[in-house]
This record gives C-alpha cells, structure tokens and sequence, in this order.
C-alpha cells in the first residue's frame, strides 16, 4: 500500500462532524465574548433584545428589570426579567438550549435577532466559565414552568436537568432568566448602564429598571404608544441568489412557474412575469421541480433583468422623527435637537431605512469629538465602531460647512451628539456578534444623505444663534457707553441727561427699530 494511500486513510478515520453548539464553544470570540467586560453586557443586550422582541410582537408595552449582583473575585449572577407574553412549555428548552433554533431566520421583517444564536451563546459562555446551567423561568399566563438547563454542545441539543411545575395566581406572563457567568464590571462608555440609556432612548416606550452593582437606575418610558408592527413579505427577485433560487424551486408547493414567481415573491405580476418567462425561454405551465441547472440559471438571470417595482417597506418599523428627538430629550440636556428620517432604500432586493438625530450644545462639551450612538433595529452597537458603515458614513461628511471642526477621517469636534439608525429585514453585520454594519455603497450613501439633510437644518439654528450672539454683544458694547453718550449730547443739546439716557434705551430694546427717536435726537444735536 502508498504511503499517500495510508495517510489518506488515516486522515478520514479522524474526520467527523461537528455540531454549530461546538465549533462557538471553541470561538465564542465570534458571538461577542473576547473579553470578561464585553461578555457580561453581551449576556445583558441578548436579554434585553429578546424580551423587547417579544413585546413588541404581542403588543405589549415593555417592563424590563435587569439585575447584575458581584457572587465571587470576577463571577456574577445575571438575572433578566420581562412582561412580554413568554415561550409555550414545549419549545422553552430548544429556544434557551438549541442553536440555530428559532422563528425570525427565514423571515423578511424587522426584528433584533433572527438568527437564534444570542441568548443560546450567553448560556453557552455561562456554562463555559461556570459549569452552571441557566435557570429559565416563563408563563404565557397560565402554570408557570421552571427549568434548569444546559446545552449539549456536541450534539447541540438542551440538556434538561430539571422542571418544575407552578401555579400561577396573579396570572403573571413572561419570561425570566437567571445565570452565572465570569465577567468583569465597569461603568463607563462601553458598560451595561450606556448601553441600557442608548437602548432606552432608541425604545421610549419601554421602561427599563438596572439594580447594578452600584445602586438602581431607571429608564422611565416618555410614551405609551407601542411602535406599529412590521408585516412580513416575501423575498424580491433583486435579492435573490442563483443557489437560493434552486432550493426554492425545490421546495415550493405551487404546481407551475407562473404561480410559483406570482406567490413565493414580491412585487411580481401576471406581466412582469410573462417577461420573465420570455426572456428565460421558459413555459409558464412548467413544474418548478423540473427546472434543470442551465434552466434555473437562465430563470435567474432573467429575473434580474426584467424592471421591478422596490419592495414593500410596510416590513420595516422606523423609531420615527418624534420618537428619536424624544428620545434624545430624555437622556440629554441639549440645546437643539433635530431627526430626519429617510425614504425607504433597497440593496439586493431588501428593504431599508435610514434615521438621524442630532443634539446640540447645552451640556454637551465643545471642545471634544461628537459622540456618536450607532443602532441597528433599534439595538445600540457599542463596539467594533471604526469598522462600521455608521461610523464612515459620519466621517465621509464635510462637518465644516455645518460650522464645525473636522479633523481629517475623524467624527467632528465640537458639543454634539450624533445618532444614527439603520432599519432593516436584514442588517449586514460584519460578525455573529453585530455590533457592526458592513460597508455596502447603497447603505452608506443614504447614511451619509441623512447626516448632510440634520446637518443643513442644525447650520441654520448656529448660523442663527451667532447672529443672536453678535447682535447681544453689540448692544452690550452700546449699552456700556450709553452714560458717555448721553452725557455728551446732553452738553451739546442742553437737554436733560436722564431723558436722553431713556430714548437710548428705548431705542435698544426696540432693536433699532425705533428710527424717529434716532433722527429726534439728531435734530437736538444739531438745534
């Protein structure tokens, strides 16, 4: 036998599968835990987006209380509770215990999560550090049913080490989860507190309550009105892939071509796709399922080519222009605030939309760089910011005609907050830790088209708070030598200095508008 013959044996002895739940315990850096800091507010933002998730979906609005208690040199308990409307008993331990388990993947409408891995990763690190299993706890108003768990990695399958049954007298809802994982707290820009504020002023109508290792703090809600929820749609021919396409053809239940592009896909008529059909040289009448690999090409390019309606945006749910200025008011004691919310865009074939606020002066330091929130879905991106499209959208802007400095690839300089808000069914992270949007040209055009409209409306405010300024000054400079000035027309006229010294004062709060006084005076002047 070859030696090469034998190493190849060899190496397919060795060659097995791996499930999804083992190859994250071995990169967990890829779901957001590289470090102990960012672990532990990466276990609170999966918390937290889950349960916004779920009260948004039943239209409820969101009561959140997070606890996050010091047990041990660098342990803490995590306890995450909310009123949304829980999980049925039977799919409780393969949402918490399973990943890649969930119902937002293969839907096209906004949402925090869709993949169904973040709340799975947080008890997988909790595990990881601790060996404890997470305890999850959820009603949808009946019993309520305790588990104690903890994932199979290799099989990527929940392992249930207890249940328990409750009654449940006060009728109580939702979902609460306790776990212990290996962390270390701080509290500065990237820490659970920033990312709860960012997150309540992105979520105005959640009430939001942090018992920290430091004391309590609590986002009260600014409205009782639940956003309106997004519909979900069907993909658009724009955005779909060769490969894709054949699986759908696969896996359709129509029993023709006409009705499977008419009903698997959005913005497709009975004449669009009578061109369709044209240019693939294909019958209307075929089964999908028998489409060969030159025909499904030939489908897919002509897809492309024939002019289709954008898709529906009615899958999107913008935080609104109200929303983020009032959102902005509660966190910021500002001067000015403005928001400008975009037209819908679209980039292969999905749906998106682009949201901007500013904040201006007040408390705000003018001799730092603005300081810039990043959301996606309504959820703060508090790391990886170089790399973001958000963040090179803001720098690609001339500040400097909005009347700041603008250092060169760098945010501006002066007393402002820069929010942006992107919106999509499907955001492009550059990570399965999302804390970053990839570059796409499409995105970052309408980015930067959102920042110059806030931009052009927060230059009229300066441009009319220096002309206030200039003209306050002016007549402070007057102001201050009005005794002078009446004292000497008082020589030259022989009138009283006391009656000059009130026209001139009348005449400055009248803003110079009170000429006839001018030209009185000048009449004595020369008499």
């Amino acid at each position: 036998m070859a030696v090469e013959q034998r190493v190849a044996e060899r190496m397919a002895k060795d060659m097995k599968e791996i499930s999804i739940s083992e190859f994250f315990e071995k990169n967990r850096h890829l779901l957001g835990y590289e470090n102990s800091t960012k672990a532990l507010i990466t276990i609170v933002k999966e918390a937290v987006d889950n349960s916004l998730d779920g009260c948004d979906e039943a239209g409820i609005l969101p009561n959140i209380v997070v606890t996050l208690k010091q047990i041990g040199v660098d342990r803490f308990k995590i306890v995450a509770e909310d009123n949304g409307p829980g999980i049925v008993e039977s799919k409780i331990p393969f949402a918490f215990g399973k990943m890649l388990f969930g119902s937002k993947f293969h839907r096209l409408k906004q949402s925090r999560g869709t993949q169904g891995i973040g709340i799975s990763g947080a008890i997988l690190y909790s595990q990881l550090t601790t060996g404890k299993p997470a305890k999850i706890i959820s009603s949808t108003g009946g019993k309520i049913h305790e588990f104690e768990l903890m994932i199979d990695t290799v099989q990527n399958e929940p392992s249930v080490a207890s249940h328990i049954t409750h009654t449940n007298k006060e009728r109580w809802h939702g979902i609460k989860i306790e776990l212990e994982a290996e962390g270390n707290y701080i509290e500065r820009y990237q820490s659970i507190p920033e990312y709860l504020r960012q997150t309540a002023i992105a979520n105005p109508y959640a009430h939001i309550v942090y018992n920290g290792p430091n004391g309590t703090l609590k986002f009260d809600r600014t409205t009782n009105i639940v956003p309106k929820q997004p519909k979900e749609i069907k993909p658009h021919p724009y955005g779909i892939e060769l490969g894709i396409l054949r699986r759908m053809l696969a896996m359709t239940r129509t029993k023709n071509l006409r009705a499977f592009l008419m009903r698997d896909f959005t913005r497709v008529g009975s004449r669009s796709a009578e061109q369709i059909f044209r240019l693939a040289k294909l019958e209307s009448s075929r089964k999908p399922k028998s489409l060969d690999a030159e025909e499904s090409e030939r489908l897919h390019k002509s897809l492309q080519m024939v002019k289709l309606i954008a898709p529906p945006t009615n899958c999107l749910s913008p935080l609104t222009e109200q929303l983020i200025e009032n959102g902005l008011k509660k966190e910021l004691n500002a001067e000015y605030f403005v928001a400008v919310t975009r037209p819908p865009s679209v980039y292969r074939g999905n749906p998106f939309q682009v949201e901007v606020g500013l904040a201006y002066g007040g408390d705000l330091n003018p001799n730092s760089a603005a300081i810039l929130y990043r959301f996606a879905n309504k959820v703060p991106l508090l790391y990886h910011q170089s790399s973001c499209a958000i963040t090179k959208s803001v720098e690609a802007v001339d500040w400097k005609r909005y009347g700041f400095q603008h250092p060169n690839s760098s945010v501006p300089v002066g007393p402002l907050v820069i929010l942006v808000h992107f919106a999509s069914v499907w955001v492009p992270f550059t990570s399965e830790g999302k804390q970053a949007i990839a570059t796409y040209p499409a995105i970052m055009k309408d980015i930067k088209l959102a920042l110059q409209d806030a931009g052009r409306k927060l230059a009229k405010f300066v441009r009319q708070k220096k002309q206030a300024r200039d003209k306050q000054l002016r007549r402070q400079l007057f102001e201050r030598y009005i005794p002078e000035l009446a004292g000497s027309l008082s020589k030259l006229t022989k009138k009283e200095k006391n009656s000059i010294i009130s026209n001139l004062e009348e005449i400055i709060k009248a803003g110079g508008s009170r000429i006839s006084e001018s030209k009185k005076i000048k009449k004595e002047k020369e008499e």
